[in-house]
């Protein structure tokens, strides 16, 4: 799950059933990391970068070092990787220029799935497009009835807002409405319809971009998607789903666990032969931040 830096957490559940959060340590101490965690018109067919014309898009490779801080603002700056993950709204326009100066790829997360009350635009979304809430303890935000027109016009504004910010990449959350209780009966095909419509955006603006959990669809999304981010694959024993996906596809899979900092070793053993890229984190996604070694 992503918690945004506003006091209202940002949640995503996983595939496989809803997680519950723990509280989060100070940025970058040595505090543990919260408790164990837990239609509209059909989409291009084009694979991962096949709307961008001849834009080269950022494809980060397995193995690629990585930092995701949502919360804890400003942005820690300081850690030695290639890629940075920050929220597209809250990222201030110097902070993304510090980082480009550093030479680090920036990610800029959003929430393509669900409603949030706190975002700007928040305004922008009928009534008739919000559905259930999520699982608690983000039972402020309501999944979106993905198939709509209006949903999909509201995120190619985001992607668009992504443009403008420079972001080299995108994190669209909570993209596996399908498998919770949403409020539509939405279908596993409606899924792979936004999901693939959301790549497509992206690439068209010349933007790489990953797909959030929905582990239950690697082996149909893989093509269309840039690389991957993982909540809690240890946890819910989904890793190896992604050594014959977007790991043998070349692609990055950048993957968060929220477990005390002394499973580290155990989390690693499972992850890291796999090329995933691994990191322990907070669940409120501050800075800290501890890899595997």
């Amino acid at each position: 799950m992503a918690c945004s830096s506003n006091p209202t957490n940002n949640g995503q559940t996983t595939s496989s059933g809803s997680s519950s959060s723990g509280g989060g340590g100070g940025a970058g101490g040595d505090a543990g990391a919260g408790g164990n965690g837990g239609s509209g018109g059909s989409a291009g067919q084009g694979g991962a970068g096949g709307q961008g014309g001849g834009a080269s898009l950022y494809q980060p490779k397995p193995g690629t070092s990585w930092q995701w801080q949502l919360s804890g603002l400003p942005i820690d700056t300081s850690f030695d990787v290639e890629v940075y993950d920050v929220d597209l709204v809250e990222t201030k326009p110097a902070e993304m220029d510090a980082l480009h100066a550093a030479g680090r790829k920036v990610i800029c997360y959003f929430s393509a799935g669900s409603w949030e009350s706190y975002r700007p635009d928040a305004g922008d979304f009928p009534e008739a497009v919000k559905g259930s809430p999520l699982d608690p303890p983000f039972a402020d935000e309501l999944w979106l009835d993905i198939r709509s027109t209006a949903v999909r016009d509201i995120m190619k504004k985001r992607l668009d807002l992504a443009v403008t910010k420079k972001c080299d990449a995108v994190e669209p959350d909570n993209v596996d409405g399908f498998s919770n209780d949403n409020g539509f009966g939405l279908t596993a095909a409606d899924q792979l319809d936004f999901n693939k419509f959301i790549a497509n955006e992206a690439h068209a603006r010349g933007l790489s971009v990953g797909l959030k959990n929905d582990v239950e669809q690697l082996a149909d999304l893989v093509d269309f998607f840039d690389w991957a981010l993982n909540e809690e694959c240890f946890t819910y024993k989904e890793c190896d789903a992604y050594g014959p996906t977007f790991i043998q596809a070349g692609k990055a899979v950048f993957h968060a666990e929220y477990v005390n900092p002394s499973k580290l070793s155990e989390v690693c053993a499972v992850t890291k032969p796999l090329m995933i890229s691994t990191i322990i984190k907070n669940i409120d996604l501050d800075a800290f931040r501890l890899p595997c070694p």
